[in-house]
Formats: C-alpha cells, structure tokens, sequence
C-alpha cells in the first residue's frame, strides 16, 4: 500500500476506474476534435468569403476610377499580362464574361496570404489589387491554439472529476468481488449490504449476491441440521440393535452377517454424528507437545492393512494427538479402501504425506474438495465420501492444511501439513 491507502490496484491502467476514465478522456477529445474542425472550417470559409468581397471591392473601385479617369489608384496596379503570376494569369484567361474578376489566392513565399483580383482593361493590359490577409490567417491561427488550448485545459478538469467519479463505483465493486470471494471460501455470514441511495446495476448485483448467498446458507443450515437430526435418530434404535445382535446365538453365518452390517451401520451413525458436531463448530483442539514419528508409527500399527512408513526428520510439534490420529486413520483407511498397495506414509518434518498407488482421487474431489456422500465410485470404489470429509473438518479444528493430488505415476496423494 501507498499514501493514504492507495493500492497497486487503483494506479493499474487496466482496472476499470481508468479504462471509463481513458473512455471519457477519449470521447471528450473526438467532441473536441470534430468542434475544433467545424469551427476552423466556418472561420477559414468565413475569412475567404470576406478576403474575396474586399478584393472584389477594391478592384471594382479601381476599375472605376481607371475608367473616369484613365488612370489607377495607387493600391491597383496596371501590368502586361504576360507579367502577371502563372496562377493569376491563367485565372484571367479562364475568366470568358467580359469584365469579369479573376481571383486567385497566394498562400505560398514570398507573397504569403494575398488576394489577388484582375480584370483585362485593354489590349495585354490587366487591372490587378492584391489584398494582404495575413491578419485573418493570423486570426485563425490565434483561433486554433485557443481551441487547442480550450480543450486541453477541459481535459485537465475532465479526467480527474472522471476519475474519482469512477473511484467510487469501482470500491462498490471491489467490495462486491471481497465479500463473494469471502462466501465462496465458507463465510456464508458475509454480505455486500447497500451502500448510499444508489439504484444502480452495481446494487442490484449486490443485492443478488446477498440473496444467493441468504439461500445458500439457508440450505446448507437445513444440510446440517437434517444430518445430525438423522444422526442423533438413528443412536437409539441402533444400540437395541447393537444389544440384540449380542444376543444372536454364535458360531452362526447370519449371526455374523448381522453383526458385521450393525457395525458398518454404527460407525456411519458415529461418523455422522462427528460431522454435525464440526459443522456447528462444537469441537475445539487439546494442544499438547507430540513427537509426531512416535505417534505416526503407531497408527500405522493400527491399520486395516500394510503400511509402508518412512520418518524424515520427523518434528515434534503442538497439536491434538487424538485429532491427528483420526485424520491419519481415515486417511490410511480411505487409501486402502479406494487405492491400492502398497500405501505410503511419509513423515517429514510436520508434514505427513499418505499416498496409495491406484486410480487416484476423482477430479469433482480435486477440484471441489471432499463432499459428503459423494464418492467418485466409477475411479476410487464405494463409500459414503465421510472419511475425507471428517479428516478435512479436523484439519480446520487443528488450524492445520489438507491438501489432496494425484502423483504423476498415478496414486493418490494427501498431504497434512500441521503448524510448526
């Protein structure tokens, strides 16, 4: 940031506060250009016409009195006409009624800005005037460098006035594109709100905006409620389901096949119950110091299946071990369920990295993050998406950073990274 908190930003030519202010600059000079034109035009046509009458006049004067008189007055001049300027005298010859002017206009050295008039008094005689209108041409001259300067002296007052008149919109939409970025991050609480009287495009997208963003949180609100409302329903019929599976007489293959389904059925009630409870922001972190190659080694112990460990340097760091542990576990089990072997956990300073060797993640996840109950099943296999999503809400409970990929070998490839 700059003075008075003027930003990079607001100095970028290609923001929109200076493509309108360039846009206005533009059109002011094109209104100034085609005015400056007309006005030239008129006044150059003005100027001739009058330069034509005076010429016309005094040789008309001039002629009269050469008439009268046999002789000319001292402003006319009395000239064989092979003397006479190539221009001119090829205007007199031109010239078929008999007095006729002819006319010319030198605007070249040495006689610059001069009216000529001519008209054949006698045998290779011609009567000519010329009239000096140097100070009309000076006049107009005066005239173009005061419409010059008129427009640039407009500009100068033009381009700031645009400019902070365009200021002003340009915050409302900065405003606008934070707090959607804001929303789009999780803050569902954040809205634009209107800003001044303004009944404007600009509020009504604000107003759009906050609107969307009232029914989205309106919608995942009743998400989660309807989950921990299923979640908190289910407990009670399933612990008499869990007692009456124990007493299911052993040794017996239905036996079995109920108990293993009320297991499965268990643990998805206690994974949904463990998701309300992130949602609602219930679950807070116990920090203690923990040396994360011991804690590591015995969850990989834990697992459903091999693990191949690799400790790096491993660091002790100052976090939940119990929330660590889940995060690791689902991630180990996610791997085996949906990978392939052999799974990988790499420790490495405080970074932990899990990886598998199957298909790897689905792009919707890559790209979207994990959803609850939505799998990839086509690339990953079958599940209920809880797994991933429940390692990601302890992640955020920890202020610690899950990321997901996939290697360039193929596998897929979770990577926590817990405050140093």
């Amino acid at each position: 940031m700059t003075a008075r908190g003027v930003g990079p930003r607001l100095l970028d030519p290609r923001s929109l506060r200076w493509k309108i202010t360039a846009l206005v600059a533009l059109a002011c000079g094109a209104i100034a250009v085609v005015i400056g034109v007309l006005v030239h035009r008129a006044t150059a046509e003005r100027g001739d016409r009058t330069g034509r009458d005076l010429a016309i006049a005094r040789l008309g004067s001039a002629e009269q009195e050469f008439s009268r008189t046999g002789r000319r007055p001292d402003y006319a001049s009395l000239q064989p006409t092979g003397s006479l300027p190539r221009p001119l005298a090829q205007a007199v010859q031109d010239s078929r009624v008999p007095g006729e002017y002819a006319l010319w206009y030198d605007v070249k050295a040495p006689n610059w800005y001069w009216m000529w008039a001519a008209v054949p008094v006698g045998d290779d005689q011609v009567l000519t005037v010329r009239t000096d209108l140097s100070a009309t041409v000076r006049s107009l001259q005066l005239l173009d460098r005061s419409i010059v300067k008129a427009a640039l002296a407009a500009l100068a007052v033009v381009v700031p006035v645009t400019a902070l008149a365009a200021e002003r919109m340009n915050r409302r939409l900065r405003h606008t594109s934070r707090t959607a970025r804001r929303i789009a991050d999780g803050d569902l609480d954040a809205r634009i709100g209107r800003r001044g009287r303004a009944r404007d495009e600009i509020t009504e997208m604000s107003t759009a905006v906050d609107e969307m963003a009232a029914t989205l949180q309106g919608r995942l609100a009743a998400e989660k409620r309807f989950t921990a409302d299923v979640a908190h329903e289910l407990r009670t019929p399933l612990m008499g389901l869990v007692i009456a599976a124990g007493l299911l007489p052993e040794d017996d293959e239905a036996t079995d096949l109920v108990r293993t389904q009320v297991r499965a059925l268990r643990g998805l009630v206690e994974d949904l119950l463990e998701v309300s409870r992130l949602d609602a922001g219930a679950e807070s972190a116990r920090l203690d110091e923990v040396p994360l190659g011991d804690l590591i080694d015995e969850v990989s112990r834990k697992g459903d299946g091999p693990v191949r460990l690799r400790l790096t340097t491993p660091a002790t760091v100052r976090t939940d071990p119990r929330r660590v542990e889940r995060i690791i576990t689902n991630l180990i089990a996610n791997a085996h369920r949906h990978g392939a072997a052999p799974v990988e956990v790499i420790v490495a300073g405080s970074r932990i990295t899990v990886r598998d060797h199957g298909p790897g993640f689905p792009d919707t996840l890559l790209a979207d993050g994990p959803q609850r109950f939505r799998t990839g099943a086509a690339e990953r296999g079958h599940g209920h998406g809880l797994g991933l999503t429940i390692a990601t809400g302890q992640t955020a409970v920890l202020n610690a950073r899950l990321t997901f990929a996939n290697a360039p070998d193929g596998g897929a490839v979770a990577t926590l990274d817990l405050p140093a």
